[in-house]
């Protein structure tokens, strides 16, 4: 009796200057098998449907649970994470594809550098002296610590930067998850103190004036993060800075 087999077609880049190609592959299906599992056996035995040796493909994981945000990548068509695709569930034969809205670097591993350099852009982080205690915080009400804690789940996995439809090679936009963490760290009590000159990060290039509302992100976002719902709160805090600002001038 033959054994039921998995097929996987993957666009393969060697270099990030040379040419794509596909690749197809066929693996014996076990139980529960995730993408993931399906590049490590090809990791272990590269060896392509032809009976060919060759290379093994290169890709990006860390946590296989749906947190680090490392593997994201292009499976059937759909910007996702490929620790949670299970082979069951997709349809056949599978097409893995790095994400198109970041440089390839080889393979399945993209330079999501666009990302983290707007993250840096608008400052998302909280700006402590670390020198010397600085006993405790303020607090943050439990009501607005509850919305931010949803917003804090971003794992900077890029998904929602490969669905946005403005987020591309021709664009500054800098897409909606540094937006989103905007609206995180403007929100805490002691990153309030920086909030202006967020808000003046995201009114200028490749701003919050760039996101056309597709709503493609809020769709995508693995961990149902309301995008959206920030942006649209962010739109009203940079018109009432720049009126007020205006006023003041």
């Amino acid at each position: 009796m033959s054994k039921e087999t998995v097929k996987l077609i993957i666009k393969r880049q060697d270099t990030p200057d040379s040419e794509p190609y596909e690749e197809e592959f066929e693996l014996v299906k076990r139980p529960n098998m995730n993408i993931i599992f399906c590049l490590m056996e090809i990791q272990r035995n590269p060896v392509n449907a032809k009976g060919e040796k060759t290379t093994p493909v290169a890709w990006e994981s860390n946590c296989l649970e749906e947190v680090c945000g490392a593997c994201s990548m292009v499976i059937n068509g759909k910007a996702r994470q490929a620790c949670t695709a299970l082979v069951d569930k997709l349809e056949q034969p599978i097409r893995l594809e790095p994400m198109s809205t970041f440089p390839v670097e080889r393979d399945l591993i993209v330079n999501r550098s666009r990302m983290f350099d707007a993250l840096k852009r608008v400052k998302a982080w909280i700006p402590i002296d670390g020198t010397y205690d600085l006993g405790p915080g303020p607090r943050m009400p439990e009501k607005k610590r509850q919305w931010a804690y949803e917003l804090s789940k971003c794992m900077t996995c890029g998904v929602c930067l490969e669905a946005c439809p403005n987020v591309n090679s021709k664009s500054s936009f800098i897409g909606p998850a540094p937006l989103s963490q905007v609206r995180l760290f403007n929100a805490h009590p002691t990153g309030e103190m920086n909030k202006e000159e967020r808000l003046e990060a995201i009114m200028g290039e490749g701003g919050i004036q760039e996101c056309g509302n597709s709503q493609n992100c809020v769709q995508s976002c693995p961990k149902g993060i309301p995008l959206t719902t920030s942006i649209a709160a962010l739109n009203r805090e940079t018109t009432i800075y720049a009126i007020k600002k205006f006023l003041d001038s």
